[in-house]
């Protein structure tokens, strides 16, 4: 019978690296994503299904899930950001608090709205992922905290399904080009200043990142649960 997949926020970047690698492994894929063409556009080229709606949006959570497969057997929360990028700098403290809550919306409510509303769907053994950032141990202000938190929920949730075969994992790329995330290339200044110093002197790639989520989504990774995978070169290291 073939696998399903939910990947979230995967019209672009590291999410449609990781959708079109488990369209490769002959899985039933599904992206989501709030951009109609750019999610349309992804879909078709990789060969999965669109279905537009925003993750952190309780109600478009819910309205969606009639698009949403019966079954799903491998879930990948990708969609997230860093609000500190995309809002004005902060001129008092509402406007901290606004930033605050906008990164935790978007990285932390998204994973717990999609996965609480698919959790009486996840088939036995299935797997749940959730991207995680180096940030979360590193700091980045409002941004790292809200990806600290995303570690916190997926080892209670592991505990949460475990009895049933289900994984919880986070992957926690460090530097990644190619991504919106960081507007496309980077210049080789802000290459030497955000990759830092990995073993392998090299910034990641969608393509890294999509392997080690191919592989915790794999029947294969059935012991593999509460864990905190880092994709990095080295830049941040596992203890």
């Amino acid at each position: 019978m073939t696998r399903t997949a939910v990947v979230t926020g995967g019209g672009t970047g590291i999410g449609k690296a990781v959708a079109a690698r488990l369209v490769e492994q002959g899985l039933d894929v599904v992206i989501t994503g709030r951009r109609e063409d750019v999610l349309k556009a992804a879909a078709q080229e990789i060969g999965a299904r669109a279905v537009v709606f925003d993750a952190a949006d309780p109600d478009a959570v819910q309205a969606a899930l009639s698009d949403l497969p019966s079954s799903v057997d491998v879930l990948v929360n990708n969609a997230g950001g860093n609000m500190t990028r995309r809002l004005p700098a902060p001129e008092n403290l509402a406007d901290v608090k606004n930033l605050w809550f906008a990164n935790y919306e978007s990285n932390v409510i998204s994973a717990v709205l999609v996965t609480t509303a698919l959790e009486p769907r996840l088939a036995d053994n299935a797997r749940v992922v959730t991207l995680g950032s180096i940030a979360g141990r590193r700091g980045s202000g409002a941004y790292g905290a809200a990806k600290a938190a995303v570690e916190a929920w997926t080892a209670d949730l592991a505990f949460a399904v475990g009895a049933r075969g289900i994984t919880v994992n986070v992957v926690s790329p460090g530097v990644t080009e190619d991504t919106e995330f960081f507007g496309g290339t980077l210049s080789e200044e802000r290459r030497k200043k955000l990759v830092g110093n990995p073993a392998n002197g090299r910034a990641g790639t969608p393509a890294d990142v999509a392997a080690a989520v191919a592989f915790l989504t794999s029947p294969e990774a059935g012991h593999i649960t509460a864990q905190v995978i880092g994709v990095n070169g080295g830049a941040g290291l596992g203890r």
